[in-house]
């Protein structure tokens, strides 16, 4: 209790010194250290500021850069896609005119068909021009139509691929528009934009993000193939229009041919038709002189009954005459040589009868065979000229 009650320790003046000078030092030394801070702390303000203000500027630079790139294959894009959509409704119209050039090849080899299966009958029924054309004509529209159904699917296949590139610039366009709208919004933020925030997990590099140039190689890689197939359909349109003026072409011009061919049959067979009525006429005029001609025949032998006859009675009434009067006079004999003679006549009369018979008969048969060859005259120029040609008329070959 007595060392509680104990008065403190006394300094001597010297120590008191000291200890003032001792505050005043580390007072000194405590604020220098402090005002060092403060500059050195706005020094650091200033900077980071400035730091950071060029970076946002040179952030904001690189987004309006990037939005620039955006842009630019944006509109190559959109470019890319209304030509390739262009292209293909082009060729659309194409593919319609070979659909059509190809049903418009259906009349006409059904017609050149008929008209080999309708050509015709008995000794007409021959491998003439015509045949031969129409045949050609048959080789020529299937030959076409077989070109057309390549070129047509050819052409479908073409169409698919166009589309296939359309799509491919869609996607790219949509998703070009999607970056496009979240850079403006990126673009448009300020410091004072009400709706920034802080975000978790953002501060890295997507796993599945590309580079610049895989970027930029993406797109063109989509234009490129739209270039490429755009380019193999306007190729394709020209190889179609040629294929079209070509065939078109040719099937007019074998159509002609054909045409020309039966033109020329017909004038020919009806030539043959005038020279065997002709000669039917002929051989209708011979019947008549050769039915006269038998008439007159069985009339004259007829005609020879009678002096047959008196010849005969004569000869077998003289043979009553009596004793020396049955002499071989010269009216005996001349009577026997009458007899003869008129024996003789009659069966020269009967073999040209029967000559002239046989002759009747060949001219009736050779008048049926006229008869049956005009009618195959008539059938063929019905056939020809009524039936085919009729039905050639039917045949329109225009440009495609």
């Amino acid at each position: 209790m007595a060392k509680l009650l104990q008065a403190p320790p006394k300094f001597l003046p010297p120590e008191w010194h000291i200890a003032n000078k001792t505050q005043y030092a580390s007072a000194e030394s405590q604020r220098s250290r402090s005002e060092r801070l403060v500059a050195e702390s706005q020094r650091l303000v200033d900077e980071i500021e400035k730091t950071t203000q060029k970076t946002q500027s040179d952030v904001n630079k690189k987004i309006e850069q990037r939005l620039d790139e955006i842009k630019f294959w944006k509109q190559e894009l959109d470019d890319k896609l209304e030509q390739v959509v262009n292209e293909t409704e082009v060729l659309l119209t194409f593919k319609t005119r070979l659909e059509k050039a190809l049903e418009s090849c259906k009349e006409p080899l059904f017609i050149a068909q008929e008209c080999l299966l309708n050509r015709r009958v008995g000794i007409d029924l021959v491998h003439d021009e015509v045949e031969r054309e129409l045949i050609k004509e048959v080789e020529v529209l299937q030959g076409v139509m077989a070109l057309l159904e390549r070129t047509l699917e050819q052409t479908n296949e073409q169409i698919r691929l166009n589309r296939s590139a359309k799509y491919n610039l869609e996607m790219d366009l949509k998703d070009k528009f999607t970056a496009l709208t979240i850079d403006n919004y990126c673009s448009n933020l300020t410091n004072n934009t009400p709706d920034i925030r802080y975000a978790r997990n953002v501060v890295k590099v997507e796993g599945n993000s590309v580079s610049p140039e895989d970027w930029v190689d993406f797109s063109n890689v989509n234009v490129e193939k739209a270039d490429k197939q755009r380019n193999n359909s306007l190729a394709l349109r020209a190889l179609i229009d040629r294929i079209l003026s070509q065939t078109a072409s040719d099937m007019h011009k074998q159509c002609e041919t054909v045409n020309i061919a039966f033109k020329n049959r017909v004038k020919e067979t009806k030539d043959a038709k005038n020279k065997l009525e002709i000669h039917l006429a002929k051989v209708m005029d011979e019947i008549t002189s050769q039915e006269k001609n038998i008439a007159a025949l069985k009339k004259a032998i007829i005609d020879k009954e009678g002096p047959a006859k008196v010849a005969h009675t004569r000869l077998e009434t003289r043979t009553h005459r009596p004793n020396v009067e049955l002499c071989r006079d010269m009216v005996q004999y001349r009577l026997i040589s009458e007899v003869q003679e008129i024996t003789n006549n009659i069966q020269r009369l009967m073999d040209t009868l029967a000559q002239a018979e046989v002759e009747l008969k060949g001219l009736s048969r050779r008048q049926l065979s006229l008869e049956e060859e005009i009618q195959v005259k008539e059938n063929t120029l019905y056939i020809d000229e009524v039936l085919c040609m009729q039905m050639r008329e039917s045949i329109s070959i225009n440009n495609f």
